[in-house]
């Protein structure tokens, strides 16, 4: 399940260890504007521009938010039926992250726009948003987690994905099968 804060960042995707400074000029609502305009124009549906900043329950960010330590931005939508995933943690400055995945998007649907659309479908092809298997990405914890600390990420998820919320019996499957497996592993 991909998630607007918590960052959920795609399985398999490598993090940058020292972010820099852009030369970006750009707010953070100028930034999430700009990238949700680019998906728009390109045809993509249903944006998630997920990040460690803690969300309002209105799933808008608290307007005095502290920066968190981790300034990665990973922005989730659907194009042409797949869902997408472009990450970003180049920059030292959240709003920038979200700014330079809004720039690739305009770039791509440059390359569309200019008539070598073919060259666009080979570009998303990598960046297909693969879902993680692991139970760990499922329940959002890093591997050695505590059996309480799991317990504790099955109960809040479960809030959000049980059928009687809006969620599924899928979700609910996974989420039952991850914490089932997560604590037979640490028993």
């Amino acid at each position: 399940m991909i998630e607007a804060s918590p960052l959920s960042w795609p399985p398999g995707k490598p993090r940058v260890q020292y972010p820099t400074r852009s030369h970006f000029r750009t707010t953070h609502g100028a930034a999430c504007q700009f990238v949700l305009g680019e998906i728009r124009r390109l045809g993509g549906t249903l944006p998630i521009i997920s990040t460690n900043i803690p969300l309002r329950k209105d799933g808008l960010p608290y307007a005095t938010y502290k920066a968190p330590d981790d300034r990665g931005v990973a922005v989730y939508f659907t194009y042409r039926k797949q869902q997408m995933c472009f990450a970003c943690d180049k920059w030292d400055i959240i709003h920038d992250n979200i700014y330079a995945i809004g720039k690739t998007i305009e770039a791509l649907r440059g390359i569309e726009r200019w008539g070598t659309g073919e060259m666009v479908q080979q570009a998303f092809k990598g960046f297909i948003a693969l879902p993680s298997n692991s139970p760990w990405d499922v329940l959002g914890l890093k591997p050695g987690s505590s059996s309480s600390e799991i317990e504790l990420a099955f109960r809040d998820k479960a809030k959000r994905c049980h059928p009687d919320v809006g969620g599924s019996h899928d979700q609910m499957a996974r989420l039952n099968e991850a914490r089932t497996e997560l604590l037979r592993r640490s028993a």
